[in-house]
């Protein structure tokens, strides 16, 4: 699907979240990267096979909180 020079990564490459974005709807919190992958803005991925990825950003110190 991509286009670009040098090609992005393709949607089964570790690196795959590195591809160009082709459509962006930060509304609705997704973006369709060239490589056919919907990445969510919660750092979950469908995978143009169906495949999906769990969300997996880290969570910082400053967005953890605790029941008092």
């Amino acid at each position: 699907m991509c286009q670009h020079q040098p090609a992005c990564p393709t949607a089964d490459s570790a690196d795959r979240e590195a591809a160009h974005p082709v459509a962006c709807h930060p509304e609705q919190g997704w973006s369709l990267l060239c490589n056919g992958v919907l990445l969510f803005e919660d750092t979950g991925e469908l995978l143009p096979d169906g495949q999906i990825i769990a969300p997996h950003r880290p969570l910082t110190t400053g967005r953890v909180t605790t029941a008092a």
